[in-house]
């Protein structure tokens, strides 16, 4: 059964091209998952379907909160650096470490 990834950043555009890289690197892996951005306005949608759920830079400002709105879901900011290179590889690596 495959599990789901969800992005969460200010407008869902920048972390689109970033959720190409990290479908690619799990292509290569065989590795089975649903990986999706969408605006922060989303998460009430969004945010109970995920299995894990990572947050752009942009937004970080709303982790507690959402790790407060949704208890027991992972939830994790993606640092700046792999957020910045669009690291599709480093970023997949985080939302296994937390699956």
């Amino acid at each position: 059964m495959s599990k789901t990834i969800t992005l969460f950043c200010a407008a869902g555009m920048s972390t689109s091209l970033l959720v190409n890289k990290m479908k690619a690197e799990a292509e290569k892996k065989g590795a089975d998952y649903v990986i999706a951005a969408y605006s922060l306005n989303d998460a009430p949608k969004q945010a109970p379907l995920a299995d894990v759920i990572l947050i752009g830079p942009q937004v970080r400002f709303a982790l507690e909160k959402l790790k407060k709105e949704y208890p027991g879901k992972p939830i994790e900011a993606i640092d700046m650096r792999s957020y910045g290179l669009m690291d599709g590889k480093a970023v997949l690596a985080l939302a296994e470490s937390k699956l």
